[in-house]
């Protein structure tokens, strides 16, 4: 473990947490002081990340949970996307609120896409721009009970989502961004441990772009 532990004695439960952003997050909230709860519907990408977080941690402290927060259903993809992120923040919020816990920390993954759109993705940026909306809704409602809710909009990150596009295409994307490059999951991680952590902790309810400067202005 780093020296560096802002999230010391807190417990993590990261949905999508067996593979690109989300086990980047599991890693890195990992390696500053978090119990990790890998949640993840392939069970053995779930178990893949409690390795990678239990061999960095004599503790053995993290543990994988097989968990499905969407619909199949392909007609109602728009809408079950939407609604697994509810579901997940709705049972969260409960959680904290009857455990008596004075503060805690929900933040949700989105996408600069749901913000600004994108040709041939109108179900994906709809649901997306849902998320975010749900985001600023459960601040405004939660924040009483001492629990923050904000939202991680990332650009174009190297994920898995990525590897199948072609180099050309990758390049042109990258040219696309001010900083001149495409972004590492690790960046995403970066943005949600300090949104999790106490240097945040009177941030609710915004929406923490990390793009690169893609789509500024």
């Amino acid at each position: 473990m780093s020296a560096s532990v802002k999230l010391c004695s807190r417990l993590a439960v990261i949905t999508g947490g067996g593979s690109g952003i989300g086990r980047a997050v599991c890693q890195r909230f990992a390696q500053e002081g978090a119990s990790v709860v890998i949640a993840d519907v392939n069970e053995d990408s779930a178990n893949d990340t409690l390795k990678l977080l239990s061999h960095n941690n004599e503790d053995h402290k993290h543990s994988a949970f097989i968990v499905d927060v969407t619909s199949k259903q392909s007609v109602e993809q728009l809408f079950s996307q939407i609604q697994g992120t509810f579901l997940v923040t709705q049972t969260l919020a409960k959680a904290l609120i009857s455990s008596g816990l004075s503060k805690g920390s929900i933040i949700n993954i989105g996408s600069i896409v749901g913000k600004v759109g994108n040709l041939g993705q109108t179900n994906y940026a709809a649901s997306k721009a849902g998320v975010e909306g749900l985001t600023k809704t459960a601040a405004k409602e939660l924040g009483r009970y001492g629990i923050r809710c904000n939202c991680v909009l990332p650009g174009f990150i190297l994920t898995p989502m990525l590897e199948k596009v072609p180099q050309k295409v990758l390049e042109k994307f990258a040219g696309m961004v001010p900083l001149g490059r495409l972004g590492q999951a690790s960046d995403v991680a970066d943005a949600c441990v300090f949104l999790a952590s106490n240097e945040s902790q009177y941030i609710t309810g915004v929406s923490l772009e990390v793009t690169g400067g893609l789509f500024t202005g």
